[in-house]
């Protein structure tokens, strides 16, 4: 086992401080090989069995992502009607998604039943699979951000619409879909706690003791 230093440590706690979920993107190229590295890394992440069922779908068709934009755009016009009158025009505002400007696209998909792992640990809790993926996804977004690259998450989307559109097979699950690049701008505070949207709360609030 390594050891890691203090200074190792104050850096990791500083790339958790600066992980963001980035909107706004610079057009400079994701190049490919930087890519597949970040996944291979990605792919590091704990899995339940070491079932490692998490699917990466680069989307570059271009037509596959204007279908994806559109479906934001219903989804997201449907989110602001349900918004209170005092937070509709915050939420206006803000703009959600990175999917005109990011440079790269990326689908993050469970498989419901891989065959590696062999089930072990998901008798019981099934969700274990979506959660190894999640833990992927995250993963790659910490890895991202320490090469300075931004992964923005864009959740407003019919997970159905997003599967039929990248052709995947019609029983996974959607993570998430990521835009990824070169941020326009750094900060390290999130931008929904900027906005006056929300902010974020130490471990105070959610520990209960039994």
């Amino acid at each position: 086992m390594p050891s890691f230093s203090e200074t190792f440590r104050e850096e990791l706690l500083t790339l958790f401080r600066w992980r963001r979920d980035v909107r706004h993107f610079r057009a400079d190229p994701v190049p490919p090989d930087l890519l597949l590295r970040l996944l291979d890394v990605a792919s590091l992440a704990p899995s339940v069995g070491l079932s490692q069922p998490w699917r990466f779908v680069i989307v570059e068709d271009r037509a596959r992502r204007e279908a994806v934009r559109a479906n934001f755009s219903v989804c997201n016009a449907e989110a602001l009607a349900c918004q209170d009158s005092g937070r509709a025009a915050l939420y206006a505002r803000l703009k959600l998604a990175g999917l005109d400007e990011a440079p790269c696209h990326l689908a993050v998909f469970a498989e419901p039943d891989p065959r590696q792992g062999h089930g072990l640990g998901r008798r019981t809790m099934p969700e274990t699979v979506v959660y190894s993926a999640v833990m992927a996804a995250h993963t790659l977004w910490l890895t991202a951000r320490s090469i300075g690259l931004g992964l923005g998450w864009v959740s407003i989307l019919d997970p159905a619409v997003v599967a039929a559109v990248l052709k995947v097979p019609c029983d996974w699950t959607l993570i998430g879909y990521f835009c990824l690049g070169y941020p326009r701008e750094e900060h390290d505070t999130p931008e929904l706690e900027s906005e006056g949207w929300e902010r974020r709360h130490g471990a105070a609030v959610s520990i209960i003791w039994r």
